[in-house]
This record gives structure tokens, sequence and C-alpha cells, in this order.
């Protein structure tokens, strides 16, 4: 089998285009098999996988755990960073160096922008980032990713909007570095001015050859999309609650919402929702979410089986 390019996922500017192939067609292929077949096969088995989680997790931290328990593989789970060592003072780095000598791949999710980097810079085994702070989430945007080629056939010549959270939202911020990279790609970025994309990132999209596009206003951008892309807004990322309650009502979609986009618009969501989607869209062909999490489960199959060996 091929290998990846990346021994670590950190960011999600490590991913290329050839290892999105390979992902990809893996998880085909374990969506595509019996779960009985596949952990029979034991793609993982013998293997351990430590998953360490300083920040709540619903959908990340199962669909990593499962997805190595039908590859046949074990666990051990950190749902509670403080409840380790680190509240007695040990360092990230001591800790990576640490859970090395007990696992053979540590799947990690931390407040702090870097912290996951850092930390496997001490790791002697492959470490995957689920999340450090407002930066990345790069196994997200593969799950996004995945959910567009598959709903679309493609990754290029698309009109993608982002609507919501776009300064803090790590999931888009990964996402953006991989569908960046397809210069044909046309991206709305819409959201309350203080929440808006940060001009580095802009810039990476413009020096790919993207055209984007930056509007407050979500209605009128909806006509044109191909690709509906929520993030909630996220009230850990504010230090002032104040803050917070002026923009966490800032967009509410609805049926009326969607008519206004083209009938074969497809709506994506990373998950928890708060009220920026109204449920009466969930059974509306357009929304995508709740099959956006379960190509999670296979997604992750797919990275841990290809990196594990």
């Amino acid at each position: 089998m091929s290998k990846l390019s990346f021994r670590n996922l950190i960011d999600a500017n490590q991913i290329n285009e050839n290892d999105l192939n390979l992902l990809f067609a893996l998880t085909n292929q374990y969506r595509n098999t019996n779960h009985r077949q596949i952990i029979k096969n034991g793609d993982c088995y013998g293997y351990l996988l430590a998953t360490l989680f300083f920040e709540p997790s619903t959908r990340t931290r199962f669909s990593f755990e499962t997805a190595m328990q039908r590859l046949a593989g074990q666990i051990i789970t950190l749902e509670q960073g403080m409840s380790s060592s680190i509240k007695k003072g040990e360092t990230l780095e001591d800790m990576g160096r640490i859970i090395s000598n007990y696992a053979d791949i540590i799947v990690m999710r931390h407040p702090q922008i870097g912290s996951v980097a850092n930390f496997a810079k001490y790791a002697t085994i492959p470490v995957i980032n689920a999340g450090d702070g407002s930066n990345q989430h790069p196994t997200q945007a593969l799950v996004d990713s995945y959910t567009i080629f598959t709903e679309k056939n493609r990754l290029d010549n698309l009109k993608i909007g982002l609507v919501g959270d776009l300064k803090y939202g790590r999931a888009n911020h990964s996402l953006l570095s991989i569908l960046s990279k397809y210069s044909s790609n046309q991206f709305t970025l819409i959201s309350h001015p203080s929440l808006a994309l940060n001009d580095s990132q802009k810039l990476e999209l413009t020096n790919y050859g993207c055209k984007i596009y930056e509007t407050a206003d979500l209605d009128p951008a909806m006509a044109d999309l191909d690709v509906l892309i929520v993030s909630r807004i996220q009230q850990e990322r504010f230090s002032d609650p104040e803050e917070y309650a002026k923009v966490k009502d800032s967009y509410h979609i609805n049926k009326k919402t969607v008519s206004k986009g083209k009938p074969e618009l497809i709506i994506l969501h990373g998950l928890p929702r708060v009220n920026e989607i109204d449920p009466e869209i969930d059974n509306m062909p357009q929304a995508k979410y709740f099959k956006q999490a379960e190509y999670g489960l296979y997604v992750r199959m797919a990275l841990l089986s290809l990196m594990i060996k």
C-alpha cells in the first residue's frame, strides 16, 4: 500500500492531492465493506490508539475511537486533560515522551495554538491534531473534503460559501488550506465583521489563484453557491461574554434561506449546532451534515490505517 506524505498530521497544509486520493480510495473501501469483515481483516490488529482530549469532543473523539475498534485495534483515552499529571505540572513535552511508550499512535486536542505540534516534536509515534485552539483541525477538513467530493464528484470548479465564525473556526482554516489548492474554486466568506477571516489566510487563497468575495449578508450570496459550509459561533473562544452576545445570533438558516439557493446546493456543518441551523431543514436534500458525521468514521479509519504502519 502506498504511503501518505506525512508522519504526523498537524496542519492541513501537509495534505497533498496524492494523500487525498489515497485516503479517499481507502475510505470508500471501508464504507462499502461490512463492519464485521473489516474487524476480521484486522487492519489495525495489535495496535493501540491513545486519544488525549483537553477540550470537549463528541464526533471527533468517538469517531476515532470507534474507527480504531472497527479496525480491530484497541484504545486508551484521556477525556479530561486535567485528570492527568498535567494538573501536577507535567509538561506536554514530557507527556509526549511518556505516552509514546504506551501506544502506537496518538490523537490529541488541546486549547492552545501550536500545542499539538510541540507535543509531536517529543513523541516518538505518529500524532494527529484533533484541534489546537483556533488554529487547525485537519481531520475535520478531510471529512469535509470527502463529503464534498462524494456529493459533488469533484473538489474543483466549485463556488463555496463559508458562513459563521471564520476568525476562530479551526475547521474552516484547515478546509481552506485543502480547497484553495484547486485554483478554479471561488470562495464567498460570510461573517460578522468581527469574525472575518484574517488577512494572511485570505492572502493564501488569492496566492493560489482562487477568487474570494466577502459579505456579512447571507441571503444574496445563496443563489450562486454549490456548497455552503456552516460553522458555529464558538462561545469558548470569547473572553468577553458581551462580545459573544453581540454576534451569537448573526445567522440562522431555515427553509426560507435554503429556498434562495440552487436545488443541488449541499449544506455542511461540522457540528455541534446551536441555533445557526433550524432543524426544519434536516430532512431537506440539501442537508448533508449528518451524512458528513457518518463519513467521518470512515475517513478516520482510513487515516489511522495508513498512518499507523
